[in-house]
């Protein structure tokens, strides 16, 4: 196993600052975060910690007087790749803080599904496979918001960073080798965009997957959605300690139109429904109340419509199982359950499984398995294809 330098905990400005401008000669950085969440809607960024070459650093973030220009300045430098693993939280994080998204960057996560590792494979067992070296994850639960920091803590942060530059470099070496960085790249595109970390509060209610095609309804769930959405934002809780999903369905089902109809909904107190939020949910319920038909949402597609022959889903699952295994690719990377299902019952839908190399992988041969022009059969151990 390798030596790693000792990590520097960084409490101050100026040695923030020192930290940055040297990373900033790297070709690349490794990143993660520790933060809090459990009572806010925007996470409570508490550590960050930063590698190179020769640096390995924690941030104590919280520490009075620090200010993290340096740090945002080295996540917008675009000369340096900011590497992470399972990115999505840690850049939601920096794009509420900064205001944009660290670029470029690398996610070693879905890296390894590209290179074979399986779907949205563990850090640490991503670190062992590849460097042989073991993640200790005593303080994971710890509370980061708690000071001061414990040397133990300061080295169970670091060591995320550490193995990571390790984990990055033969990630990206194999993907060289096997012709498949601009693979990732495509999905790397995704993580780019800040839409993929804003959730529109307009469409939230289609999270909630309503069981019922009356748009009148959709309308009011809709509205209910996307007032919670921004509510939980304005005074920073998680949406569903400010109203749970269920609430919200049931206010869509009885449409109330007033604080004291409000307070008869279950998991609504006559506090909250006569207090500003629920004087807010009301009038956000009266306004999409008076919307005009032509205004109000579709209903979501129906699973009870065309259905999916489950036979033929089965086929193609099959076959995504055999293009997997013959390209070392994770099948969820390559096509999802929906993207099967939708293959089954539409002619050419718009789903991933068909755009770019997932199109050239496997799409094209589902496309051709269901019209009769290929077959599966045996060879061996393995399925192959058969021209009919």
């Amino acid at each position: 196993m390798p030596a790693f330098a000792d990590p520097v905990l960084i409490t101050d400005t100026a040695a923030l600052t020192a930290l940055c401008e040297r990373l900033m000669a790297e070709p690349y950085v490794t990143i993660d975060t520790e933060f809090m969440r459990e009572r806010t809607y925007y996470p409570e960024l508490c550590v960050v910690q930063l590698a190179g070459v020769d640096n390995v650093a924690v941030i104590d973030t919280l520490a009075p007087g620090i200010d993290l220009t340096a740090l945002g300045l080295l996540l917008a430098d675009t000369s340096v790749v900011k590497v992470f693993h399972a990115a999505r939280q840690d850049v939601e994080i920096f794009l509420e803080r900064f205001g944009s998204v660290p670029a470029p960057l690398f996610d070693t996560q879905v890296a390894a599904m590209v290179a074979g590792f399986g779907d949205q494979v563990g850090y640490d067992a991503l670190v062992s496979s590849l460097t042989g070296g073991h993640i200790d994850k005593a303080h994971r639960f710890s509370d980061w918001s708690a000071r001061p920091l414990s040397p133990a803590q300061v080295t169970y942060a670091a060591a995320d960073v550490t193995y990571l530059r390790q984990v990055y470099e033969r990630l990206a070496e194999k993907l060289e080798r096997d012709g498949r960085l601009d693979w990732v790249a495509e999905e790397m595109a995704v993580l780019a965009l800040p839409g993929t970390y804003r959730p529109e509060p307009e469409i939230m209610w289609e999270r909630l997957r309503p069981r019922t095609g009356n748009r009148r309804m959709l309308g009011l769930l809709r509205a209910a959605a996307a007032w919670r959405e921004r509510e939980a934002q304005r005074v920073n809780i998680p949406r569903q300690r400010l109203l749970k999903d269920e609430s919200l369905l049931e206010i869509a089902a009885t449409a109330p139109d007033s604080a004291e109809a409000l307070a008869r909904v279950r998991g609504i107190s006559r506090g909250f429904a006569e207090g500003r939020s629920g004087t807010g949910l009301v009038a956000a319920l009266q306004e999409a109340a008076a919307l005009p038909d032509d205004a109000l949402p579709e209903a979501p597609r129906s699973k009870d419509g065309p259905r999916a022959s489950p036979a033929l889903v089965s086929l193609l699952k099959v076959l995504l199982a055999a293009k997997c295994e013959e390209h070392n690719v994770a099948p969820k990377l390559l096509a999802s359950s929906d993207d099967l299902d939708r293959l089954a019952t539409e002619a050419e839908p718009d789903v991933p499984a068909l755009q770019g190399w997932r199109r050239d992988m496997f799409g094209a041969d589902a496309l051709a398995l269901k019209a009769g022009a290929i077959t599966l059969g045996v060879e061996g151990k393995r399925i192959k294809l058969v021209q009919v």
